[in-house]
């Protein structure tokens, strides 16, 4: 049983930061990727920001140079560090992994909202 707690959404004034992490617990014994989804109200599901085991990042252009997906092994841990947050940003955001041989989970989702 395979299961990802998402933490640390809220509400932010543009301008400010907000760190998301999602944790995979359970029976683990590899993690190929982890990564982070939004979807704001009427929009498709969009991918944020993507880790690879490697330790290879892939980011949406328009959260380049503000955002940062980073992960710690030890607790099967991802994270997301989002700085410079602009109203635009405001959405439900998601973690997703790849577990255990290409088996795919989610979390509960987190709210994230940037007012002006």
């Amino acid at each position: 049983q395979v299961q990802l707690v998402e933490s640390g959404g809220g509400l932010v004034q543009a301008g400010g930061s907000l760190r998301l992490s999602c944790a995979a617990s359970g029976t683990i014994f590899s993690i190929s990727a982890m990564r982070w989804y939004r979807q704001a109200p009427g929009k498709q599901r969009e991918l944020v920001a993507n880790i690879v085991s490697g330790g290879s990042t892939n980011y949406l252009d328009s959260v380049k140079g503000r955002f940062t997906i980073s992960r710690d092994n030890g607790k099967n841990t991802v994270y997301l560090q989002m700085n410079s947050l602009k109203p635009e940003d405001t959405a439900v955001y998601y973690c997703n992994a790849i577990i255990n041989h290409g088996s795919a989970y989610w979390g509960q989702g987190t709210q994230v909202t940037v007012s002006s």
